[in-house]
């Protein structure tokens, strides 16, 4: 099942207390398993594919459901695997901040904030709203090996907006905020999960569905065209994305507005699926939703 509804971050985020201490425990042990199968040979891969994987891969994406630590450490594990092959030169992209913010950004990668001078200078609580905690042992991995982080998000009320008026209610200000050439997906198994989303939700009573479909293009395409920018920029340099699973689904979000804006690069997904077994033959459906599924057991504590 689809844990992560896109269309949701319009209205809310949950607040930190919907993680329990619990949870963010023991959070240096990356514990959460290795059950990883193949989307296209519909096989399983032990740790050691996994690592051979991304030493090939030039973009990592890595979807989570945002609460979830364990699909947090699969980022982290990610990201050490990454390390191994790309030493620094890698830039980890974070949905959890917009853009303006960057400059922010750059200080605490670089060391010269303090954890709690970031989290208010970002105002965290507002701008994502989820426990901090989840996400550190990523930027403490960061700050430690000296890596480029990016704020890839678009600012919040500019995506509401379009869900709102559409693209063409933005003023010439706000039209700046985007990237050229906006794509508005074409991608048929994307559509069919935004249209269930849309339609399910409160948003089929507060949107035109054409505004709500530009304005998830345009969410997806300010992000992927922040990663991009920075490797056509920086040549020799690796990408790992943090971002939602509904940003990963079907390749169709970041990795396709990632692919279309950069060239010569290999890209792997990883799709971060609740399982409380590994399955020993995965829904195909499932399988088509990035190039590696990670089944993770959500439910099982730390």
């Amino acid at each position: 099942m689809i844990k992560y509804i896109l269309a949701a971050s319009l209205l809310i985020n949950l607040p930190s207390s919907a993680m329990s201490d619990s949870n963010l425990s023991n959070t240096k042990k990356n514990t959460h398993g290795y059950c990883l199968y193949k989307a296209k040979s519909r096989k399983k891969i032990n740790l050691k594919s996994l690592e051979k994987h991304i030493a090939a891969s030039d973009v990592v994406y890595v979807g989570e459901s945002h609460d979830q630590m364990k699909d947090h450490l699969a980022q982290l594990k990610a990201l050490e695997l990454l390390y191994m092959e790309k030493d620094r030169k890698i830039a980890v992209g974070f949905e959890m901040l917009n853009f303006t913010l960057q400059p922010i950004l750059n200080d605490y990668a670089e060391g010269k904030l303090s954890e709690n001078e970031f989290l208010k200078k970002v105002d965290w609580e507002k701008e994502w709203g989820f426990d901090f905690n989840l996400y550190k042992p990523l930027f403490d991995f960061i700050r430690e090996k000296k890596l480029k982080a990016l704020a890839l998000n678009m600012p919040k009320k500019t995506v509401a907006k379009i869900a709102r008026v559409g693209l063409e209610g933005l003023s010439p200000e706000e039209r700046k905020l985007l990237p050229e050439n906006i794509h508005i997906s074409t991608n048929e198994r994307y559509l069919k999960f935004l249209k269930t989303s849309f339609e399910n939700g409160p948003m089929s009573g507060m949107f035109k569905w054409e505004n709500y479909l530009a304005s998830m293009s345009v969410w997806n395409e300010v992000m992927g065209s922040k990663m991009a920018d920075f490797l056509n920029k920086n040549k020799g340099y690796s990408g790992l994305v943090i971002a939602g699973n509904g940003h990963m689904i079907y390749n169709a979000g970041i990795p396709f507005s990632v692919k279309t804006r950069t060239k010569d690069l290999e890209h792997s997904s990883f799709y971060t699926e609740d399982a409380p077994t590994c399955p020993a033959s995965p829904d195909r459906e499932i399988l088509k939703y990035a190039d590696f599924i990670w089944f993770i057991n959500h439910e099982q504590r730390q």
